[in-house]
């Protein structure tokens, strides 16, 4: 396994700043957040498709540190009922420079529609009752993701893409397991899960059995933890929405890699992935706890991945 990085964890850093900390810490791979729910601190997608002069530039700076392109990644809402057409875009960029730069994925959520045709907001449905909520899945699902999804996956493969990888999260249509096979299944192999174990640990899923059963579905690492404050979840459920900056209050925050679950969480966590082919793949640690400078919460997560991750590919053999 290898370690990256999402790069707007180092958001404060040039291009140049952030490229010489991963040279130094040993990170060899990035991965490009482009818009959407980032400011694309580092580069200007617009500008890499437009001008084949700068994307010779951005290769060739990070061909002189040794780094490689994990993926783009437009993580948004692409189906919002009134801004979705502005971030589908974002995320058609992200495909097209995957081409460019030779990348055969693409990091992304799956988006989350209106409740029904003409609502201008959201709706993350989280319970069966009352009954109108499976009238506002059934929309979601048949009238809007799926038949964008399908053409979505079409236009990507056109584009080289062959895996997109989707975040189940929090406040999106695929968040857990059943949502991802659904949406699975109705598009195909294309689509495989950019797994975070973060968002899992929040919801009250066990990253360990997700990567056990589904490794094969796993195409991209997002390395990001949770901390479970068990005194406000008593009281408050894990429904949590106090601002992130009130974490001495939430039931739940985002942490440095080992804040939340320790070091032998993380060592099972790389062994199970391990165990499911995911052998070349990285680990893109994602910086998001407040607590702690951008600088020092990456550099101590990567020291909890060396200590943790296999860096070879097994080769042992049983005795005949």
């Amino acid at each position: 396994m290898k370690i990256g990085i999402v790069t707007d964890s180092l958001a404060n850093l040039s291009v140049d700043e952030l490229f010489g900390l991963c040279a130094r810490q040993g990170i060899e791979e990035v991965e490009f957040a482009i818009g959407n729910w980032s400011n694309s601190p580092h580069i200007d997608a617009s500008a890499l498709l437009d001008s084949q002069q700068q994307r010779r530039e951005l290769q060739a700076r990070l061909d002189d540190h040794g780094l490689r392109i994990s993926a783009f990644n437009a993580n948004g809402n692409q189906l919002h009922p009134t801004d979705g057409k502005r971030q589908d875009e974002v995320v058609r960029q992200a495909i097209r420079l995957a081409e460019h730069f030779g990348l055969s994925k693409v990091n992304l959520m799956s988006g989350l529609p209106a409740g029904a045709a003409g609502d201008s907001t959201p709706n993350w449905i989280t319970n069966s009752w009352p009954p109108e909520t499976q009238r506002t899945l059934d929309y979601q699902w048949n009238q809007v993701a799926i038949p964008y999804w399908q053409e979505l996956v079409k236009y990507a493969n056109e584009h080289g893409v062959q895996q997109i990888c989707i975040e189940p999260h929090g406040n999106q249509l695929v968040y857990n397991m059943p949502t991802f096979l659904r949406l699975h299944d109705a598009v195909g192999d294309t689509v495989g899960l950019n797994f975070d174990p973060s968002h899992q640990f929040w919801m009250g899923g066990d990253p360990l059995e997700v990567v056990k059963l589904h490794a094969s579905h796993i195409y991209h690492v997002h390395a990001k933890d949770t901390y479970l404050h068990t005194g406000n979840l008593a009281m408050n459920t894990c429904l949590d929405h106090l601002p992130m900056e009130q974490f001495q209050d939430r039931s739940w925050s985002y942490v440095t890699l080992g804040y939340g679950h320790g070091e032998s969480w993380w060592r099972e966590f790389c062994y199970w992935l391990q165990a499911g082919g995911y052998q070349d793949g990285v680990l893109s640690i994602e910086h998001e706890d407040i607590n702690l400078s951008r600088q020092e919460g990456v550099i101590r997560s990567v020291e909890l991945l060396r200590q943790c991750m296999p860096t070879e590919t097994p080769d042992y053999e049983l005795p005949s």
